[in-house]
């Protein structure tokens, strides 16, 4: 991924967090849905998109869509059960890295007193502020918004908006790391772990390979080439440090979950691109003990 690149909601990577956010349109509107989010719709309606979405007039949900939503589901369901066992241990300050069009702060039911940060692009992040304000939706918590980039000094912008390094904080790695270059990965560990006191937590959506599989899924392929967009170019194929050892070593007790495993709990069969990021892919869950 270029340095110093910036991007909105239709383009570069955030349009990988727009097709994420059809995932969880499309999620909700099934019947065994495993997330509910109902302001996923609204903001994929009002993205500005270069091809149509789902959901728009005429626009077919295809076999692309239907076999990504049942991976997305599963993912989102994971991770809105890992902050729920993190408020039980008393967790009142949230971080969601590169938070995309994320909703959490808006749909989880979360305790009295929690902060949430999120950390994006500012044009990513004005645009959900834009719509979510437009459909009169309000934050169930306290949030805040940091806009910068996770490449950069993220962590002196994190502090300005007023997070507190003494208290314990739920981290989100959700649809990041393969991102990043290696050295930015290493970084942004290198600072959670600064930045966690003592009983902190941090979650990891672990995806390895996913450059070589995606260039094997012709209709990824379809639409990046329809947003104008190289995802080979946008993510990282260095080789890099396993994430769980970096944290281990550092005194985080870690936990790995395959994405294969995690599906099955949840009685979700996956389907073609989903069973293919699942297999190379796990949860991974940290904990700094106090």
């Amino acid at each position: 991924m270029a340095g110093n690149q910036q991007w909105d909601i239709v383009s570069g990577i955030g349009a990988t967090a727009l097709a994420v956010a059809v995932g969880r349109a499309l999620e909700t509107e099934r019947g065994d849905g495993l997330v509910d989010d109902p302001h996923a719709e609204p903001l994929v309606r009002a993205a500005d998109s270069p091809i149509p979405m789902p959901g728009s007039d005429g626009v077919e949900n295809s076999s692309f869509w239907g076999q990504l939503t049942d991976y997305i589901g599963v993912r989102s369901r994971f991770f809105d059960t890992w902050f729920e066992q993190t408020w039980d241990s008393g967790v009142r300050q949230v971080v969601i890295l590169a938070s995309g069009l994320d909703t959490r702060a808006f749909r989880l039911p979360w305790p009295s007193g929690t902060r949430v940060f999120e950390i994006d692009q500012p044009k990513v992040l004005e645009f959900k502020d834009s719509v979510l304000r437009n459909e009169g939706v309000r934050a169930d918590c306290e949030r805040h918004t940091v806009a910068t980039d996770l490449r950069e000094d993220w962590a002196s912008a994190l502090k300005n908006a007023g997070f507190d390094t003494g208290l314990p904080t739920a981290w989100l790695a959700e649809g990041l790391l393969p991102y990043l270059p290696a050295e930015a990965e290493q970084r942004l560990l290198e600072t959670v772990h600064g930045f966690s006191a003592p009983g902190s937590h941090l979650a990891i959506e672990n995806v390895t390979a996913t450059r070589t599989m995606l260039d094997d899924q012709g209709e990824i392929q379809e639409f990046a080439q329809g947003m104008g967009i190289d995802l080979s170019a946008l993510m990282s194929s260095e080789e890099r440090a396993d994430a769980g050892e970096t944290l281990a070593a550092r005194g985080w007790t870690v936990a790995r979950e395959p994405a294969r495993d995690v599906a099955e709990a949840l009685n979700r069969e996956l389907r073609g691109l989903s069973e293919q990021i699942a297999a190379h892919g796990h949860m991974l869950t940290a904990r700094l003990p106090r």
